[in-house]
């Protein structure tokens, strides 16, 4: 099962009156763990950073002014999550934000019930506790020591630890028993090959068996069955 952990970073709070996505970031994951491929995308918003905003993610209008737009940028960004479940932490806003953009290009939006909010999911494990990416990482043992900035990569590769422990976290020692190939490799061992020896005894040997057996004072069970 594929699904992408996605975050993003914007100019402000209200995707509705004029604020804009700043920076995307993705993390594929298959059967909920990361496989390695990632999106991220810085995006020239067109417009001034406040500086309220600049203070959360450190993203300036002089450096933002040199990358691409949304128009740009969407058609990759598109080919990447392609129609994978989106995990978001705290999806409202960040598909908000999405949808926003989508529309003011002319292009179909985003459905809610597509995304996976790690928000719902913490609150539902631990009723009335916090439930923001920093306190999910420290009750998860999740290093999240380089996070000095809200970054999109960084904060989507850190929830994909948090969903994961959300989920039940790793059971690194289950292990499948190998199977086919690899099994018989693992019991394969390099001995000369001997010819079968014969199972008949020989007479010497059933007289010997017949001695061995006269020294019991009682016969053995099997004998007394017989007869």
């Amino acid at each position: 099962m594929r699904e992408i952990v996605l975050d993003t970073e914007t100019t402000g709070i209200d995707a509705l009156n004029g604020d804009r996505v700043v920076e995307i970031g993705c993390v594929e994951l298959m059967n909920h763990v990361a496989t390695g491929r990632t999106y991220h995308q810085y995006i020239n918003p067109e417009r001034d950073m406040p500086i309220e905003a600049f203070n959360v993610h450190g993203l300036s209008t002089e450096f933002l002014s040199g990358q691409p737009t949304f128009a740009e940028i969407v058609g990759p960004f598109l080919d990447f999550i392609q129609d994978s479940p989106l995990v978001i932490h705290n999806a409202t806003f960040d598909v908000g934000f999405l949808n926003a953009e989508l529309t003011r290009l002319g292009m179909r939006t985003l459905p809610a019930a597509r995304a996976i909010d790690t928000v719902v999911l913490a609150r539902r494990r631990f009723p009335g506790a916090p439930a923001s990416l920093d306190a999910l990482c420290r009750r998860f043992e999740i290093d999240n020591s380089a996070r000095s900035y809200h970054g999109a990569l960084l904060d989507a590769q850190l929830l994909a630890e948090v969903y994961l422990e959300l989920l039940g976290g790793r059971q690194p020692d289950l292990v499948l028993a190998p199977t086919g190939a690899q099994a018989a490799a693992s019991f394969r061992t390099d001995r000369p090959r001997r010819e079968p020896r014969p199972h008949a005894p020989l007479p010497e040997e059933l007289e010997a068996h017949e001695a061995f057996l006269k020294g019991f004072k009682t016969p053995p069970l099997w004998q007394t069955r017989s007869s």
